[in-house]
């Protein structure tokens, strides 16, 4: 028992150690911005505010950071725009995105449920996890009679 506990522990500790939760970050930023530009054809400070929960000098101060880094280009009061690098991570976030909604509706998942929990881990798996992820979906999806014995 004692030896799971410190597996367990080391496991956690792991988890921990990596820089995945400033990358997370980054990622939401991102995602929210490529929303919004799609949706409204521009993203601003205020609507990122809103939609992240922050504050609007909280948003510049990412903003200002994802530009050093070279995922935008970000002007006070003029603009937003991703660079090939922000766009590419955007959009491997959409795709871990729904992925893990496609998955999660297959197993019967409420839309709004599975929405949160989605936001909630998709940040946090490995790309191998979401490789696989995607094989078995596209695997379900390819034997619906699977699906309906899963479902009966």
């Amino acid at each position: 028992m004692k030896e799971k506990n410190t597996e367990r522990l080391e496991s956690i500790k792991e988890a921990h150690k990596s820089t995945k939760v400033d990358f997370t970050r980054i990622e939401d930023y991102l995602e929210v911005i490529s929303e919004l530009v799609e949706l409204k054809g521009y993203a601003n400070t205020i609507e990122i505010s809103r939609y992240l929960n922050v504050s609007a000098p909280s948003v510049t101060k990412m903003l200002q950071k994802l530009d050093e880094n070279g995922y935008l280009k970000y002007e006070k009061y003029r603009g937003i725009n991703l660079t090939p690098k922000g766009n590419a991570l955007a959009e491997t976030v959409r795709q871990k995105h729904g992925i893990l909604l496609e998955f999660f509706k297959i197993l019967g998942i409420n839309h709004e449920i599975a929405n949160q929990d989605v936001e909630g881990i998709e940040h946090h798996l490995n790309p191998q996890t979401i490789k696989q992820l995607r094989k078995f979906v596209t695997f379900l999806k390819s034997n619906p009679r699977i699906l309906e014995i899963f479902d009966g």
